[in-house]
Order: structure tokens, then sequence, then C-alpha cells
């Protein structure tokens, strides 16, 4: 297993190379050269598999024996789940009126970045001992990704992580969670500008060819192919979960329903359908809604300004996992992603080929929300049931509750389910917890664990960056100050 760049402007690398890279060379991201392609019996077995084998035989699909041994590849799954609190790491909660909730959030920081950034940091350490080297991770953060990624690299001394996080775009705990990881590995900066902004200076930093090298600079973001990996499993577990029997031919279809922001999850979608996963996908996204509309009309270009909405994980205007699924959709076409991204790049204005459109449309269906949609969609689900749903799991309610064809009857194993219907999973990629603002805005009581309410009592530690400042020097001259250690 190979992997090259959307832009084909560098040559195959293996997954240790595609792990330390943040962006390609040529400014692309990497893909499988091949997505291996699944038959029904191959799926009638996996269904009986928990979330963590299933990783795992996804994984080693991915990463070849030779570079890392079955047994040492599962060994390092069973450590990067060992914190999660749920003993099925995954869990489906099935609730009134079909609506079924896959839960990815029981890892450290409550997100379901934890899933696929617990892997990451494990796969890291185990070429790094074994090469004995030190790299440098550069993050860019809406809200979850900075903290999943500390806590999967805190401590490490081969390794330094610098994240940026949107000063007040993230929730109180978000950035509490960042803030209060003291390590010497660990250096966050608190950016006065949106999610979009942020990733500038990250951008710039990548595209030095020379200081990238000099410092090993790799991303945990979800331009790095490791991630959506491991996410792929999100999919073929939620299938499980929720088709009625694998005992047919054709094999029942599931429709997933993905909040989306940076597009990380659709794409992994994406990736599953080529696998031959009988699933319908959904993108639902916020007020933020780049994807909706470049599904829905061929537009991908950008508003005037990001809008704060209450998922704010999704506030993102530039989703730059769209770049993968173009690529795929075309065929692997690489001159065409390349001509497309850099024209996307100069006029921040897009409109797809009318035939990329099409297969776009035939690949995903989408749905946008407003803060009122989701706040309906929280008061709803807390009547119906007194489940809390955090926003962006309340994007993904909101189109559940607008369908026309909700099950009456979710029993998995009912006779009667879903011989009107596709059954319908509903991806939920954070806790409620972390958001409190959003549900008083609802009228519901935030529910705090233990875990989250003693943030507030820690020591924060975190550097400024302010506007008119140069922020990519001020990261050059930090990650050249660490290198000095090594």
């Amino acid at each position: 297993m190979e992997y090259v760049s959307t832009r084909g402007g560098v040559g195959p690398v293996d997954f240790e190379g595609a792990l330390f890279s943040g962006y390609a060379p040529d400014g692309g991201l990497f893909m499988p050269q091949r997505i291996p392609l699944l038959d029904g019996d191959t799926l009638r077995r996996w269904s009986c598999l928990s979330y963590k084998e299933l990783v795992k035989e996804l994984c080693s699909l991915f990463i070849t024996a030779e570079l890392v041994p079955q047994s040492a590849l599962n060994d390092l799954i069973d450590r990067a789940f060992s914190r999660f609190r749920h003993k099925d790491i995954v869990h489906l909660s099935r609730l009134k009126d079909g609506l079924n909730v896959l839960e990815l959030w029981h890892g450290v920081t409550f997100a379901f970045k934890d899933l696929s950034l617990s892997c990451t940091g494990q796969f890291l350490q185990y070429f790094l001992e074994k090469k004995q080297k030190h790299i440098s991770i550069l993050v860019g953060t809406s809200g979850d990704t900075g903290s999943s990624a500390i806590e999967s690299v805190r401590g490490q001394k081969n390794m330094d992580i610098f994240v940026l996080l949107p000063k007040g775009f993230c929730t109180q705990i978000q950035e509490l969670q960042m803030t209060t990881v003291i390590e010497d590995n660990v250096h966050v900066f608190a950016a006065h500008g949106n999610s979009d902004e942020i990733d500038e200076p990250i951008k710039e930093l990548f595209a030095d060819v020379t200081f990238a090298r000099k410092h090993n600079l790799m991303s945990l973001n979800s331009v790095n192919w490791s991630r959506i990996m491991v996410q792929i499993a999100h999919h073929f577990y939620a299938y499980f979960q929720c088709a009625p029997s694998l005992d047919i031919t054709p094999l029942p279809v599931v429709e997933i329903v993905v909040p989306t922001g940076g597009g990380g999850n659709i794409t992994a979608g994406c990736i599953a359908q080529k696998m031959g996963l009988p699933i319908r996908l959904v993108a639902v996204v916020n007020s933020n809604d780049i994807i909706h509309r470049t599904v829905q009309h061929g537009d991908f270009s950008l508003s005037e300004s990001v809008k704060a909405t209450l998922a704010s994980a999704m506030d993102i205007q530039e989703p730059y996992n769209m770049e993968r699924i173009l690529w795929l959709l075309s065929g692997s076409d690489s001159c065409l992603t390349k001509a497309l991204m850099e024209q996307f790049s100069v006029s921040k204005s897009l409109r797809l080929p009318e035939d990329l459109h099409r297969k776009l449309s035939e690949t995903l269906r989408s749905c946008s929300a407003s803060d009122e949609d989701i706040v309906r969609a929280m008061q709803r689900c807390w009547e119906e049931n007194h489940y809390l749903l955090c926003p962006h799991s309340a994007v993904a309610a909101h189109y559940h509750y607008s369908q026309p064809d909700r099950p009456c009857l979710h029993q998995k194993f009912s006779c009667f389910s879903f011989l009107f219907s596709t059954p319908r999973c509903c991806l939920a990629p954070a806790s409620a917890a972390k958001f409190q603002d959003a549900l008083l805005r609802a009228g519901l009581v935030p529910q705090l664990p233990p875990e989250i309410t003693v943030l507030t009592e820690m020591e924060t530690r975190s550097t400024p960056l302010e506007r008119g400042q140069d922020w990519a020097q001020a990261l050059r001259e930090k990650i050249e100050a660490m290198a000095q250690r090594w």
C-alpha cells in the first residue's frame, strides 16, 4: 500500500511517509494509491467485530505488515484505546422517533478526535522509538482537535506539539483542556483570529520545505492520513449497528449523517463507500455552509466571513478535506484536482465542472442548520428522551427530525423495523458537557463530569498572538527555540 498526493507532484510514499507529513510537498494531501474493495462475505464477518477489532482490521489494510507487524499493530491500537471511559469505546444510543446516535466521544477529551488521534500518537511513537528521531507537531484547532492532539503526545520526549487556538471562538472548556496541560513538550498559542485565519501561518510553515524538513514538521489535523484511516471505522461500526440484517442480498443500505467542518469524517465515509460499504452519506453543516453549497450547486466558494455559531468546531469556511473527496470522485485525477485547488487558492471561488458536481451530488446529500435549528433539535431530543446533545450532534439530529421517512419503530432485531424506510445513524462528535452555553441557550441544564469541573481550578499556560503580529514568525521562533534542546 502506497500513498500519493492529490496534486500528483511527488512520488509515492509508504504509510510512515504519509504519517510524518502534513500537507504533501506539492501542497496536496496524501491518499491511498488504491482503495481496497471488500466483498459481502468480508462485511458479514466483520459485522460481529467490536469497534476496536474493526479498527485493527481496517488499519491492517492500509499499513503493510512489513512496516508494522500485525501483532505490533494490535498492541498499538490496544494501548490507544486503553483510556476510554466506555467498555465498547464507541456506543450507539437508540432513541425515540428512530433517532440513532453514535457516541464517538468517550475518550479523554470527550470528543470524537480522541479515537483517531490516540491511534496516531501510538503510530508516531512506534516509528520514533525505532529511529531515535524528534518531530515538531503543528496543529490548528477550531475546538477539539487541539486538546485531543495534546493528549495523544503529552509528555513524550521525542515530540514537541505547537497548537494554535482561535481565542474566543472555542468554548471555555475546550480552551481549558488545552491551556491546563503543563508539559515541557506542549506549547499553546491563543490567536486573536478565527479558525480559517489560524490555518494561514500553518500552511506558510509547511510550504517552507527547508524549515519543515529541518524540524521534521508534521500535522495532526485531519490533513494527516492516519486520522482519516481510523475514522473509516466510524462508518463501518455505524453500519453494522444499524443494518437490520446482513442475511440478504444485496446488503441493506444505512444512511449515515455526518456533522462536517474540515471534512475529515465525511471523507472517511466516502472512502468506506468506495470500499464497498453500502451507506448513504449526508454531510450536515451549520451556517458556514460551503460544503452544502458545493453539494447542492457546485459552488465551492467562500462567504464574506466565518459566522460564529453554537456548533463552533464546525465554524470553518475552507474544508481542506474536500480536496480528497474531489480527487476520489474524479477518478484520482491529480491534474484536475491541482488545477481546481490552485484556482480556489487564488480566487477563493470555484465552480465545479459539471461532471464532477454530478458525481459529488450522487455521493453525498447535504443539509445546513441555523442556530435556531440546533436549539430546537437539542430541546426536542431532551423532551423526548432526556438525552443531551452537543450542538454539533444536534445539527445531525435536525436533519433526522426534518425527514418525512423517520422509522416509527426502532429495535434492531424487530421484524417490523425498516420495512418502509432506510435506517439512519447520526454521528455524535462531542459530549454535550463541553458546550454549556449552547445547553443554557436551549433552556437545558448542563451535566458536568468531574473531569471537566476540575479544569477551572487548574493552572493555565498559553502564548497570545495579537492581530497585526507575524504569527508565522512567532511560531518559527518557538519551534527553533525548542529545537535547541536536541
